[in-house]
């Protein structure tokens, strides 16, 4: 799934405290975001390895959720609601494509990586990529009860991530080729040997 589905998502689930805590809804809203996309930044270094841990980061998310209930509190809750938004990333990004360039070629056995387990789990492929029209529908139907819900600067972050992701499902298809260029016709050229290697290889694996 696409970034902003993902940034969408941890802030849905925050948007459940407040219903039971009113008082800590703005700090989950922000911290469901940010453990949203945290998984992400390992994009260009062991992308779905580095920072996804599915098996970890949803232990790690129940005791901190319980803690979180049993002694609210900013800390808390923000803990807990960051590790919900980073083990939700991690296990949802099973049900999209695989690691492939094309991810709608379906040629990548390799989804999330698990830690505990010491495997690469394969890609169910329920989103049929990222940035599909499927993607982009999730994203919307996350948007929806944050829209209602929400005003202020909060709101508006919702709609800048729902614009970015209209964006990306938009020229998503197009991005393998612009990769091609730019990595082989404009970075290659001029950067030193020892600075492309930490561009991915699948971003020059293209036809």
């Amino acid at each position: 799934m696409m970034l902003p589905t993902h940034a969408l998502g941890g802030m849905a689930l925050g948007l459940s405290v407040a219903f039971v805590m009113p008082e800590f809804a703005g700090v989950a809203l922000v911290a469901g975001f940010l453990g949203g996309i945290l998984p992400d930044l390992d994009m260009y270094i062991g992308h779905r390895k580095s920072l996804h841990y599915p098996v970890y980061y949803s232990g790690l998310a129940l005791l901190t959720l319980t803690i979180a209930g049993l002694l609210p509190s900013v800390p808390t809750v923000f803990t807990a609601f960051f590790l919900v938004g980073a083990a939700v990333h991690s296990v949802t990004d099973i049900l999209g494509s695989g690691l492939e360039l094309r991810p709608w070629e379906a040629t990548s056995d390799r989804a999330v990586y698990d830690h505990y387990r010491d495997r690469w789990i394969a890609p169910r492929r329920w989103i049929h990529y990222d940035g599909s029209p499927g993607d982009l529908l999730v994203s919307l139907t996350l948007a929806v009860p944050l829209l209602i819900a929400l005003d202020g600067s909060v709101r508006q972050v919702v709609i800048l991530t729902l614009a970015v992701a209209i964006v990306y499902a938009a020229v998503r298809r197009l991005l393998p080729t612009l990769a091609a260029v730019l990595v082989d016709d404009v970075l290659a050229p001029r950067l030193p040997d020892q600075l492309l290697t930490y561009i991915p290889a699948r971003y020059r694996d293209v036809d």
